[in-house]
């Protein structure tokens, strides 16, 4: 195993990655008591976030990144608008 793989595996541990860890295998035996393999998928799918800390159990979690900086190239567009109003 490598040790960007096994960093990422055993670090960063928090309540919310706990519980999707026990989603996932409780998730997991429910697809093998009902024998369910859409289930088992979807296990596999949550198991596989937690263990990777991706998506939503991430350290990201699901939201969108906060620090957008507005620099030079970035174009003023509040000048640019032009308001036509119609009157009858």
């Amino acid at each position: 195993m490598s040790n960007y793989l096994r960093e990422t595996v055993l670090s960063g541990w928090n309540v919310k990655r706990f519980m999707g860890l026990g989603a996932g295998f409780f998730i997991a035996a429910q697809a093998i008591i009902m024998k369910d393999s859409m289930l088992g998928f979807f296990s596999a799918f949550i198991l596989f976030q937690v263990l990777a800390n991706i998506g939503c159990f991430g350290s990201a979690g699901c939201a969108a990144p906060q620090n957008y900086n507005v620099g030079e190239n970035t174009p003023d567009l509040s000048n640019e608008i032009e308001i036509l109003e119609v009157k009858k």
